[in-house]
């Protein structure tokens, strides 16, 4: 039986903005990946128990830094969401030298949590993150984030077409909800198992 994470230890532990600045990993790793609006901050407060750990904002892309939160001793990393149309070239060209320097680095990749909007076909992005990760033989869960926003029925259909877009299994995918906390003990158990 895997122990399990004491979430309310939970707390912000630092933030980098280039991958030079990265400290060398002491603990696992949990990462959070996703498009900008995907959802992330309120994902990753809801699977810490904290209302405001991590920043929500109203305007997608604020998470230009990788962040850093100490969770038992389990380190979830917060990435910058990507595919956002609202910031310079510069900025993006910034945001992804950051994503791909942290993927560079020898760390600790327990698992990498894909956060995948359940309400949109697959997009490019998407495609081509879980495809990086696939190549790289990262372990990792896809979350479907606003779940909450289709029906039952309508949620399985959509997850199955993404499954088969994506060309992973049904099993590496988890229905989340940051609203109504659907898949949440399950991610935690998944994040666990990775981690313990």
């Amino acid at each position: 039986m895997a122990h399990k994470l004491r979430y309310e230890t939970a707390r912000y532990a630092a933030s980098y903005g280039t991958p030079e600045q990265l400290p060398a990993p002491t603990t696992p790793e949990v990462v959070f990946v996703g498009r900008s609006n995907v959802g992330k901050s309120s994902l990753l407060n809801r699977l810490i128990g904290r209302a405001s750990l991590a920043r929500v904002s109203s305007q997608p892309g604020k998470t230009a830094n990788i962040n850093f939160y100490d969770v038992d001793g389990v380190m979830f990393v917060d990435l910058p969401g990507y595919g956002f149309a609202k910031v310079s070239q510069a900025e993006k060209r910034r945001w992804a030298n950051l994503i791909a320097g942290y993927f560079d680095q020898e760390r600790s990749f327990n698992l990498v949590v894909a956060l995948v909007d359940i309400r949109h076909d697959a997009q490019r992005i998407d495609l081509e993150t879980l495809g990086f990760l696939r190549e790289s033989a990262l372990p990792f869960v896809v979350a479907l984030t606003k779940a909450d926003k289709l029906s039952r029925t309508r949620q399985e259909s959509q997850a199955q077409t993404l499954a088969r877009q994506f060309g992973i299994e049904r099993s590496q995918m988890v229905l989340t909800s940051s609203q109504a906390g659907t898949g949440i003990p399950e991610l935690r158990r998944r994040i666990e198992e990775a981690c313990l």
